[in-house]
């Protein structure tokens, strides 16, 4: 048993903790259906206390206070999510309570997990039973208990944290309408159990888990029960701003944005602090928040399409890779900021896509920069404005090329001293349409117009795979079946990848159609790309048929009818 611990050790059981819950993300993922069924809640949780344990690599302290304040303030910074938000207030609350503790044993552990959860509960405008709260609130208490009764092994007091915890843990199915609508227990919570589970493993000296788990099949949401028209704040949005004042107060901004959403928590120190809040004006949610300073990071993402794409059971990734995380904060220090190009001409482009057929398709229309993502790896804010910044143009206009892309582009707009300008192209098709329609002799306004008329011309269809049993668009789909989605709907639904992709065009297709463009994707011959070509050409004898490697993944096809 481990009587106490210092800094250093401290500081592994924090790089445990990350190991512990990476090795699990996409479990806790699969739990995810409160407050909002999008499934991230691992991933976010994960990347959060990804960035403590990368600060607790990079350097060393000489007491545990200094420690875990760095750990405390490198998830403020690092939180994502609501889940992630929270887990920084519970660190937050712990690090305040060991400030001054050189080392710390199971009395000192007690009292920090009790801070740890009134800071928590006291940031969280409504808190609901039942969820992460709860979890961290029992085992808190049974940790006090321990130490009352004498227990000094931290150890010992963390082991009775634990169990109670999951005991806990187990009744928030019943203590959650929503949980108990999907039979699952609460995702942050048992995230917040496998860190303490993480902590505890280095304790005893075991070997951190090297890679991630498989897929749970025992206990796993049903998201096609969930309803996306049920979530009322579309855009879970996060965002960091430095202080304009150590002591400014955030009552004021903190009664607005409760009144514009839900989901609302705010974790703040001496420097800075950090919203997450579900809205759908998030730009008005950032304009207030700049009035306490200097806004640094933000992350905006669509809950209902992430939501409808967990129910026809697609994967939803995070916008945020943890080894990317990772390796910045190893190489970049955290006060570094992106070189902005000078202007060497009046026009720039950025495009978003995925594959390196159709990033070199783009390139070839004209695109100064790529930014790799798409379907299931949306890039952040961060990633977007690095690359605009990098464009040597006065003006440089976006295409997100993704509907979960476009408003994470239009933050960039007010985090650069560049002029952006966001087309909100939806597709890889409408993204290319509308460069095409880009006339370099026309003012910005002029050529912004013709770009969104390009994209009103451009039919787009995306044939992929379906991974679950489900039912859309009055179509029972089936796991393995191939989908013909189309702008709004699903077009075609069959076994066979040509023939389902024949279906879909058939659906795209009018007597006003002049060109047909078939992208390829890298689970895709060319041979067959060309025999589709080649029966495209014979059916449509009209329309001029083109076919480009894409490389993407995901899509068999991108197709696009204008």
């Amino acid at each position: 048993m481990r009587q106490t611990i210092d800094a250093a050790a401290f500081q592994q059981m924090v790089i445990h903790a990350a190991a512990a819950i990476r090795a699990e993300k996409q479990r806790i993922n699969d739990l995810n259906v409160f407050p909002v069924p999008d499934g991230d809640t691992g991933t976010n949780m994960s990347l959060s206390i990804g960035a403590a344990a990368a600060e607790m690599k990079k350097q060393s302290f000489d007491t545990v206070g200094k420690a875990a304040q760095a750990t405390a303030s490198a998830l403020l910074r690092g939180a994502r999510g609501n889940s992630g938000v929270i887990l920084s207030l519970l660190f937050r609350g712990f690090a305040k309570a060991i400030k001054e503790r050189e080392t710390m044993d199971g009395r000192d552990l007690a009292i920090a997990l009790d801070f740890g959860v009134a800071a928590a509960y006291k940031a969280v405008m409504k808190p609901a039973e039942g969820t992460v709260l709860t979890v961290s609130r029992l085992a808190a208490k049974q940790a006090v208990d321990t130490a009352a009764a004498g227990e000094t092994d931290l150890e010992r007091v963390l082991e009775d944290a634990i169990r109670v915890g999951y005991a806990a843990l187990a009744q928030t199915t019943e203590m959650n309408p929503v949980l108990k609508k999907a039979g699952v227990v609460d995702a942050g919570g048992k995230g917040y159990l496998l860190i303490l589970d993480g902590m505890l493993a280095e304790l005893r000296g075991e070997p951190m888990p090297e890679t991630e788990a498989g897929e749970s099949r025992e206990e796993k949401a049903d998201f096609a029960t969930m309803a996306a028209e049920d979530i009322t704040f579309a855009f879970d949005t996060v965002f960091i701003v430095r202080k304009a004042m150590a002591d400014i107060s955030l009552e004021p901004l903190r009664t607005y944005l409760n009144s514009i959403g839900d989901s609302l928590v705010i974790g703040e120190d001496d420097e800075a602090f950090k919203v997450h809040v579900h809205t759908n004006i998030p730009g008005n949610a950032l304009n207030e928040a700049q009035k306490y300073g200097t806004l640094e990071l933000a992350k905006i993402e669509n809950m209902r399409t992430q939501a409808d794409d967990l129910a026809a059971g697609k994967h939803v990734q995070s916008t945020d890779d943890l080894d990317a995380v990772e390796a910045e904060l190893e190489s970049v220090p955290a006060e570094e900021t992106p070189a902005v190009a000078a202007p060497e001409k009046p026009y720039g482009f950025l495009a978003v896509c995925a594959g390196d057929g159709l990033a070199a398709v783009f390139r070839d229309l004209g695109a100064d920069g790529v930014v790799s993502g798409g379907q299931t790896m949306n890039p952040s804010t961060e990633s977007i404005l690095e690359g605009v910044n990098k464009i040597p143009a006065e003006t440089v206009f976006v295409l997100p090329n993704n509907g979960n892309i476009i408003m994470a582009a239009q933050q960039c707009a007010a985090l650069t001293e560049k002029q952006v300008v966001v087309i909100p192209t939806k597709t890889v098709p409408q993204g290319i349409a509308a460069l095409i329609n880009f006339v370099p002799d026309r003012p910005v306004e002029e050529n912004a117009s013709a770009m969104m008329e390009g994209i009103e011309n451009v039919k787009t269809g995306q044939v992929t795979y379906a991974v679950r049993d489900t039912h859309i668009d009055d179509k029972d789909i089936h796991e393995g079946d191939i989908m013909g989605i189309g702008d709004k709907t699903i077009l075609s639904v069959g076994r066979d990848i040509a023939q389902t992709t024949k279906d879909m065009i058939a659906q795209m297709v009018d007597e006003d159609s002049e060109l047909i463009s078939v992208y390829y994707g890298e689970d895709m011959k060319e041979e067959d790309a060309n025999a589709l070509a080649s029966w495209l050409e014979k059916e449509y004898p009209d329309c001029d048929i083109e076919v480009h490697f894409g490389g993407q993944p995901i899509y068999y096809y991108v197709v696009s009818v204008e």
